[in-house]
């Protein structure tokens, strides 16, 4: 029997290996362990390197609730081997309680295996901690509660009603609590970096910053799609307004404006701090990191400019950009036309030949997910004169 049993596990880490989901089958290539060289020169310093780890814990987030499904334990799993090359080990994993699905884990600075390597400290710039959210998986046991979020943002542009919005939440508020916000990382891809978006920012409204890393963030809702129908019937009107011969030199003026603005455009992504006061949230403390392509229609949409013209008649709902105060940082990738899986896909974010560009036009919206954070309170205004304004 005992021989047996052991042949049975020896088989089914055969059939682990030959998975196309293995790490060393469809894992990153040439990307190097961290060893105690990493004490004194940090790879986790390098951007390129810190996206692909973590993108790589998403992965295991995955791989976790399929291995979940498919009768794997911690031994024979296929989950691990995305995290421990890394020296990270689980701590925890969120639980859906409405299907009993994983959609969460939190990995944490394995110091003895990094010790066993030699390694004497944690790495510069390695999170303690890292929150990765998964994204939808098309099985039958999560498809259902996965597509109702899915529904829930399309229509509403928000998750906070969502069981997996209040667990995420908690968890994240605990793990900072432990280790200090500035040792945490919360990560998500296409659903999951919805839910990270969002409890990063509310985490950001209680003074508490942690790193964010969002990949495919979805930016379709039917809300948005609708009101954009009638932003740019109004933009037309007021681009064919403005060739009329009557409007010429403000037109002249306006170019001259615009240009100036866009000579301005990376400033605009990092907040000007002179002189700003905002009631215990501090501009420009949470950056949210996303990668975005542009062949995905459910995140390209962040790409969108502001827009100077919108801006520069009076519209309310984009009025905050132009004043430098929204920040986070745009990773783009553009290869041509690409399939919608291959676009939306994970794993283009550890690919070898993978190539960014720094978006540095204002995302419209950014700006608008990020207004409420940084918007200054009615209580903190002041009059003409500099007193306090009446209530």
């Amino acid at each position: 029997m005992a021989k047996r049993g052991a042949e049975e596990i020896i088989k089914k880490l055969e059939e682990n290996e030959a998975h196309p989901y293995a790490f060393h089958n469809s894992g990153p290539r040439n990307l190097s362990s961290p060893n105690w060289r990493d004490i004194i020169s940090s790879s986790w310093k390098d951007g390129n390197y810190k996206r692909t780890v973590i993108a790589c814990f998403i992965q295991g987030v995955y791989l976790l609730e399929l291995d979940r499904q498919e009768n794997r334990n911690e031994e024979n799993g296929l989950a691990p081997k995305w995290w421990i090359p890394f020296k990270y080990k689980l701590i925890q994993t969120l639980i859906d309680e409405r299907d009993g699905s994983i959609f969460g884990a939190i990995l944490e600075w394995d110091r003895s295996a990094a010790l066993a390597d030699l390694i004497l400290m944690r790495p510069s710039g390695a999170p303690r901690a890292v929150l990765a959210l998964r994204g939808t998986l098309l099985k039958s046991l999560t498809f259902r509660r996965d597509i109702e979020d899915d529904l829930r943002f399309l229509a509403w542009e928000s998750l906070k009603g969502s069981v997996r919005f209040k667990v995420a939440l908690e968890a994240l508020k605990q793990v900072a609590d432990k280790y200090g916000s500035s040792n945490v990382c919360i990560a998500g891809h296409s659903l999951g970096a919805g839910f990270a978006l969002q409890v990063g920012k509310a985490l950001a409204k209680e003074g508490m910053y942690v790193e964010t890393h969002l990949f495919n963030p979805p930016s379709v809702s039917l809300a948005m799609s609708l009101k954009n129908i009638g932003e740019k019937a109004g933009f037309a009107w007021k681009r064919l307004r403005s060739m009329l011969p009557s409007s010429s030199e403000t037109q002249v003026h306006n170019s001259e404006e615009v240009g100036e603005k866009s000579s301005g455009i990376l400033r605009n992504w990092v907040p000007n701090l002179n002189g700003v006061k905002n009631s215990g949230v501090a501009l420009g403390k949470w950056v949210p990191h996303l990668y975005v392509n542009n062949s995905d229609y459910i995140c390209c949409s962040y790409t969108d400019p502001d827009g100077a013209e919108e801006n520069k008649n009076g519209g309310k709902e984009n009025a905050g950009p132009s004043t430098g105060q929204m920040a986070a940082k745009l990773f783009v990738k553009s290869k041509g036309n690409q399939r919608f899986l291959e676009a939306h896909g994970l794993e283009q974010w550890w690919s070898d030949d993978l190539e960014l560009q720094l978006a540095v036009q204002n995302s419209k919206l950014i700006s608008r997910q990020l207004k409420s954070l940084y918007s200054l309170p009615a209580s903190s205004t002041t009059s003409i004169e500099g007193k306090p304004a009446a209530k």
